[in-house]
């Protein structure tokens, strides 16, 4: 099979992935402490091209690309106020912690509630952990101190879905705890438009450079047979 069919479908595959991470972040451009991601590619590699009669080197050829990785960018995002008494925003860097089914995992999703045992939660109905690892209790008034909330700095942090993270704790972070506030979404719903474009203008090339290489080839099994 003609090596261009390889390089033009690694493209589309590339740009498919590519789009799955965009539409994710425009699905999420309001959900507070929202991290967008980025994807990078790489190339398999160069082939070195000769002319076969006198062995001068022509140029080179890319052999297709693909995802290397998706990088998720952890940077603090925004605050605004929102007036809730549950809702938390930490102003620097670290992570709320909940305690999940699977374990422990983190967020920067403060917008939290009330369980019927009168502990926080989020939005899952995972109970958040103060710096000392235990729940935290929603005083009577319905609100609950900032204090009391655990702010954690943990590293390798892994997205695990739209707003929870893997990870490992190490420590408590230099962030604080800012009540009645949310951290608004990193993703930014004009690039992330742009990009979508972008993408499908490559994804749409790719194709149309298929269908030409596949028509091509019919053409030229079509005369193989005419050939006297």
């Amino acid at each position: 099979m003609d090596r261009g069919l390889y390089i033009a479908a690694s493209g589309m595959l590339a740009e498919m992935v590519r789009q799955d991470q965009i539409a994710n972040d425009l699905a999420n451009a309001t959900t507070p402490g929202y991290k967008a991601d980025r994807s990078a590619q790489s190339g398999f590699g160069q082939l070195l091209l000769h002319n076969t009669s006198d062995g001068q080197t022509i140029g080179s050829i890319g052999l297709g690309v693909q995802i290397d990785e998706v990088r998720t960018d952890l940077a603090p995002g925004p605050i605004h106020e929102t007036g809730e008494p549950l809702d938390f925003a930490i102003e620097g860097e670290g992570f709320f912690a909940v305690q999940t089914s699977a374990g422990v995992r983190y967020t920067r999703n403060g917008q939290f509630g009330v369980s019927a045992s009168g502990t926080l939660v989020d939005a899952f109905g995972n109970q958040v952990l103060g710096a000392d690892g235990n729940p935290v209790q929603v005083r009577r008034d319905g609100t609950a101190r900032a204090s009391d909330v655990g702010v954690f700095a943990v590293t390798g942090a892994a997205k695990q879905g739209e707003s929870l993270f893997t990870g490992t704790a190490a420590g408590t972070a230099s962030g604080k705890v800012r009540a009645g506030a949310l951290e608004e979404s990193a993703a930014n719903p004009a690039r992330s438009m742009v990009d979508m474009i972008s993408s499908f203008r490559s994804l749409e090339a790719d194709q149309k450079a298929l269908q030409t290489i596949d028509q091509t080839l019919g053409e030229f099994a079509g005369q193989v047979g005419s050939v006297s």
